[in-house]
């Protein structure tokens, strides 16, 4: 392989973790920046940061995780050099603040997971009208026209698909915390 497209790799591997992780980072930086124009600042320096130290994140362990590090060591250091803050937080709450975003993400993946593995025991029949639905965004009219059925026949089978799938997932997401 050569040395561009090593380096077209890594910006590609960095692009996907990041834009996975933009949003609790986010959220961490909102929840403890009352400047909003700070706290936006803060998030392209952060992005900045994890681009440039990304050769030192280990594959091994979660983006979220070391990204959320990096987010931690920049807050405390804009409170240290920002004298007209007044509220200033402890590093131990902003290190539990981070977990809690961490935890969040994993909880989001956890539910993510399971919805994927539910939607693969569904007849195919049954996806297509759910990604009719939600990934083309068709309304249930036009499903309707286009498989030769009902509006009212589409709703009923889509709650009911839903309703599957919400209980499957809730005995799958059991089944994990059983573990």
């Amino acid at each position: 392989m050569n040395r561009d497209q090593s380096e077209n790799d890594r910006r590609e591997a960095f692009t996907q973790h990041w834009m996975a992780a933009e949003p609790s980072v986010s959220a961490y930086i909102f929840a403890v920046i009352s400047s909003f124009h700070d706290a936006e600042d803060l998030v392209q320096q952060i992005a900045q940061e994890t681009a440039r130290r990304f050769d030192q994140y280990d594959p091994e362990r979660p983006f979220l995780g070391w990204a959320l590090w990096i987010t931690k060591s920049r807050v405390i250091d804009f409170y240290r050099q920002s004298s007209r803050d007044r509220l200033v937080f402890s590093d131990e709450l902003l290190s539990r603040l981070g977990e809690v975003i961490a935890n969040r993400e994993v909880g989001r993946n956890t539910r993510r997971e399971a919805l994927e593995h539910c939607l693969d025991k569904l007849p195919e029949q049954s996806r297509k009208l759910l990604d009719l639905r939600y990934v083309e965004n068709a309304s249930s009219d036009r499903i309707a026209k286009s498989i030769g059925s009902t509006s009212a026949s589409i709703r009923v089978t889509l709650t009911r698909l839903r309703d599957r799938l919400a209980a499957c997932v809730q005995q799958r997401l059991a089944m994990e915390e059983a573990r």
